[in-house]
């Protein structure tokens, strides 16, 4: 049986991000899985129920996913509202789809207060980046799905074929 990988939708040309954009990734690799059905497509924060567009969101206090999983950190969108129980709730659903799928990686787009995996956000709005993971991102690695940035897809193919 050949692997299927959980892709940020936004990567696959879906307008979901919060500014109602998508962040195409062209690559064969990518479209290679697509042709062979391997491809489960998911946006944590659209499948919790957010809008399309919504305010950017990002961790505050410069914390990362893993404090938002032990309490000890929030999400707060720019607006000033605490939107961590959708965060979480996403990242649930992200968790369940690549359990009913399969899945063993992830391919999520960084920056992401949900998909990040390498950086995100410091939370003050500023633009400022800061090594960490989205929620998404440190529910599915606490649960061993191997989780890639957009820029690591090549990694996640030689990851791929160790693995088999």
């Amino acid at each position: 049986m050949t692997a299927k990988i959980l892709v940020s939708a936004c990567l696959l040309g879906r307008p979901v991000r919060y500014n109602g954009s998508a962040k195409t990734l062209a690559h064969p690799l990518l479209a290679q899985w697509q042709a062979e059905g391997r491809v489960v497509a998911t946006c944590p924060e659209v499948s919790a129920g957010f809008s399309i567009p919504r305010p950017p969101s990002e961790i505050g206090e410069g914390k990362a996913g893993e404090s938002v999983l032990s309490g000890t950190a929030r999400v707060i969108d720019i607006n000033g509202s605490d939107v961590t129980d959708l965060f979480l709730a996403g990242a649930e659903n992200a968790l369940a789809l690549a359990r009913a799928h399969g899945c063993r990686f992830a391919l999520l787009i960084d920056g992401s207060p949900s998909c990040g995996s390498g950086f995100i956000y410091d939370g003050s709005f500023t633009g400022k980046k800061h090594p960490g993971t989205g929620v998404t991102a440190a529910l599915l690695r606490a649960h061993n799905i191997e989780v890639f940035s957009d820029s690591e897809i090549d990694a996640l193919e030689r990851r791929m074929v160790q693995a088999s």
